[in-house]
């Protein structure tokens, strides 16, 4: 039975308890160890998508008091920054818990971050320490000098010089408890990095409150019970990781499971790992969704999986229709950034109108209002905004040392999340594109997802992005950029035929005026499509 029987007695009822004091390692992972010390917490997968290592809440716990100790060795306490890249491996959760437990504040970074990017993150953020596997180490080498705000330097693999061994450091350090710093709900908890679809990174504060309020991502859209096992797929630098991969999970109690890849995923092995490790709960973004629905799901074991769910970008009817008919789980879609907690989502106790976004979260007043704070109507195109009165659990604090980006965003008393969607009569939002990314031609509105999702219906279209591109008659005109699936060549042939698909499944004016094939589609480290870089291009 799902955590959720109602969506509208949840709705009304739902309540989450805020305690005066909150420390997330000592309140959720050291209470776990200490009543199920041998339970299986993380299911840590090697490279090669073979060798499997299990650890438990007790040994997590171990791992987060050796490297409270270590971390204050090196002088760093409560309220410092510590920048953290690191691959998807135990080590990250030693990283974070341990830095949670002395109330230092980590800021995760995906590992494709260069050395200029590294060093963004310091200087803007005054950072005392990092944490760093050995390519990340031997890239901020090059930049170190630039940083003079890092003390202490931690790498996690091979000894170098002038920086501290993580692992050996851990293990020189006593096993009893080290001293929990004394944090508030209120208090700083972590610091993320936006993934840029439209510009530059902006830093995004989170306080201790934000940890709890993924109990509501994890229990009512992943429909987590302590019983499951749960993957998302997801780098240790993307916000998606504190989604999926750390805070609601273990709060519920949930065992998790990361697999370390390097490169391009190997997909069949993926699908493969699934059934083998008795996955319940299954979270991925469109792309890997998009990517399975081209293979044969009819030979993979199903049997185990009981709940999928989707982010980052709203998942197409046709992939949905095809994942559902070979596993016989539907994906539900989940809206949110990296500024909030899960917003708008689907849940098994109400139906699925493929292609919406789903309804508000419980917890959450989510609407569509016009630029100057007012409801727009039932089918009325609008800002997504979530309202501050009174403010959410979950919600960031604002853009850290930016007031002006800030009060941007907050206004009229909502958070404009510069998302743009529609709600019908039911109450389900329909997402239309980000504010960036709506084409305006000709007079009228035309959103990149409802495009995208009529080309996707076209079986020689394996993937697409829809841009508004200038022409001097209508201001823009729509183009696609498509990525062809196997057994297909781009052709004017073709280009006709993909065209007059969309004309008879869409309204006509929608349909792509110029298609463009490509081999690939430039997308932000956490896999999000980067329309802003095809649109500049064709500028």
């Amino acid at each position: 039975m799902p955590n959720m029987t109602s969506y509208a007695e949840t709705r009304e009822n739902f309540r989450l308890h805020i305690p005066e004091t909150f420390n997330f390692t000592a309140d959720v992972m050291f209470a776990r160890a200490a009543e199920t010390p041998d339970k299986v917490a993380l299911i840590a997968i090697e490279p090669d998508g073979i060798t499997i290592n299990r650890y438990t809440f007790g040994q997590l716990a171990d791992m987060s008091n050796r490297t409270a100790h270590l971390l204050r060795s090196q002088g760093i306490g409560q309220g410092d920054k510590v920048f953290v890249q690191v691959p998807r491996i135990v080590e990250f959760y030693a990283a974070l818990l341990g830095c949670f437990q002395i109330g230092a504040v980590p800021m995760p970074g995906t590992n494709q971050l260069m050395a200029k990017d590294q060093q963004y993150r310091v200087e803007r953020s005054g950072a005392v320490a990092v944490v760093c596997d050995e390519a990340a180490a031997e890239r901020f080498d090059t930049v170190r000098d630039s940083c003079p705000t890092v003390t202490a330097a931690f790498i996690v693999g091979d000894e170098r010089e002038g920086w501290v061994g993580f692992n050996q450091g851990q293990a020189a350090m006593p096993a009893e408890p080290a001293e929990v710093a004394n944090t508030t709900p209120d208090d700083p908890l972590l610091l993320y990095f936006t993934s840029g679809t439209t510009g530059g990174p902006k830093m995004v504060q989170h306080v201790g409150v934000y940890a709890l309020g993924h109990e509501i991502t994890a229990r009512f859209w992943h429909d987590l019970t302590p019983d499951d096992v749960h993957w998302t797929v997801s780098d240790t630098g993307w916000a998606k990781a504190a989604w999926g991969k750390l805070f609601g999970q273990w709060i519920i109690g949930s065992t998790l499971v990361m697999w370390n890849i390097i490169g391009k995923p190997d997909f069949d092995r993926m699908l493969k790992l699934l059934g083998e490790l008795e996955v319940t709960s299954f979270c991925a973004p469109p792309t890997l969704y998009r990517a399975f629905a081209q293979m044969d799901l009819a030979s993979y074991d199903w049997s185990t999986l009981r709940h999928c769910t989707s982010a980052g970008e709203p998942l197409n009817p046709e992939v949905i229709e095809t994942w559902s008919g070979a596993t016989g789980t539907t994906p539900y879609d989940g809206y949110g950034q990296t500024e909030t907690v899960v917003l708008v989502a689907n849940y098994p106790s109400e139906p699925v109108k493929p292609g919406s976004m789903g309804l508000p979260a419980p917890g959450v007043h989510v609407d569509v209002v016009d630029d100057d704070g007012n409801v727009c109507a039932t089918g009325v195109e609008g800002n997504i905004c979530v309202s501050t009165e009174p403010r959410p659990i979950g919600l960031f604090q604002g853009y850290w040392q930016d007031d002006e980006r800030t009060a941007e965003v907050f206004r009229h008393g909502w958070y404009y999340t510069g998302d743009r969607a529609f709600r019908d009569e039911d109450g389900y939002l329909w997402f239309v594109g980000r504010a960036d990314d709506v084409i305006l031609s000709a007079a009228y509105r035309i959103g990149p997802f409802e495009v995208e999702s009529s080309l996707i219906e076209h079986p020689a279209v394996a993937e697409t992005a829809v841009v508004g591109k200038p022409d001097p008659d209508r201001g823009n005109i729509v183009k696609a950029f498509v990525i062809l699936a196997p057994g297909f060549e781009g052709s004017d042939e073709l280009t006709a035929e993909i065209q007059e698909h969309v004309k008879t499944t869409t309204a006509p004016y929608k349909y792509p005026r110029e298609i463009e094939y490509v081999t690939e589609l430039p997308k932000t480290i956490s896999g999000k499509i980067r329309r802003v870089e095809l649109r500049e291009r064709d500028q």
